[in-house]
């Protein structure tokens, strides 16, 4: 098998990205204190979170353990995070960075993204009813509300800015308009969802993507059936899947490294997550070796 570095992407601006990240999603606070220790020290340096995740306190005090630490300094690390949907509002950016740069103890993030095009009214779900979320803000509008997000990058807040399940128009529309161009687009994307014209559409417009649930959601199914209150609702698995089983097999591998080196040989950043020390040593592994994926 033949050893291939894939260590980063590169955005148009020289930005250098880690092609292998450490997602947070449903991380709770008290698994974030252990399982971003773990990860730093498998030698991860991105660290993808956002506002909604409700975990950027704990981050920001693993991070400074770290610095305090001398191990790492803030140049070493790659930090995501995103505004939330009740702040797609220009007057609102500048508000949901702070905040977000005062959990994580820092002075900047280097990429700021837009969490969802959809806007929502700026009021704390957590103080409606379970399930309820807040009413859609019908007057979002994403060209003044990009305006303010070049703004944290003049302002130094973020080094690069850009979306989030966004679709092509949506895309198009900012960036025709932009004077700093989105640099990265995170999507939902794994072999079961491939997102070929979407991800044909950003390369022409030289923006990258990163793919979340990479390997699937395995522990989405339970959240879902617990929104809806349906008990037979159906989910793709591809860690299940028998021709990754094969292929794993194969070349001595575990099912989640197969389907992470296919979408890093496409060039796309990935950012799986685990809260098991082992997975997430070997989730960073893919960076390595390159897979005939056949």
């Amino acid at each position: 098998m033949m050893a291939t570095k894939l260590e980063d992407v590169v955005f148009y601006n020289g930005l250098k990205m880690p092609i292998v990240g450490y997602g947070t999603w449903q991380a709770t606070p008290e698994e974030i204190e252990t399982s971003l220790d773990a990860a730093l020290k498998a030698g991860y340096r991105h660290i993808d979170t956002a506002y909604l995740y409700k975990n950027e306190d704990s981050i920001g005090r693993v991070l400074k353990r770290w610095f305090d630490s001398g191990k790492l300094k803030r140049k070493d690390l790659f930090i995501v995070t995103k505004l939330p949907d009740r702040g797609n509002r220009a007057e609102s950016v500048e508000k949901y960075i702070q905040l977000s740069l005062s959990a994580l103890q820092l002075d900047y993030v280097d990429l700021y993204l837009i969490h969802t095009p959809v806007g929502r009214q700026d009021i704390d779900p957590s103080k409606g009813a379970p399930g309820h979320f807040p009413e859609l803000d019908m007057t979002t509008d994403h060209i003044t509300l990009w305006k303010a997000m070049e703004a944290q990058v003049d302002a130094g807040r973020a080094k690069a800015i850009g979306l989030s399940n966004f679709n092509s128009r949506q895309i198009k529309r900012i960036w025709s308009s932009a004077r700093i161009k989105p640099a990265n687009l995170q999507v939902e994307l794994n072999v079961y969802f491939q997102q070929r014209e979407l991800t044909a559409f950003c390369k022409a417009l030289d923006i990258t993507i990163c793919a979340y649930a990479p390997i699937g959601n395995p522990s989405f199914p339970d959240l879902a059936k617990r929104i809806s209150g349906k008990a037979d609702l159906t989910f793709y698995k591809p860690l299940e899947d028998p021709v990754v089983g094969k292929i794993a097999k194969k070349h001595n591998k575990t099912p989640a490294q197969v389907l992470l080196r296919w979408i890093i040989q496409r060039g796309i950043v990935v950012i799986p997550k685990s809260k098991t020390p082992s997975r997430i040593k070997e989730n960073f592994e893919v960076r390595t070796e390159q897979l005939p994926l056949k």
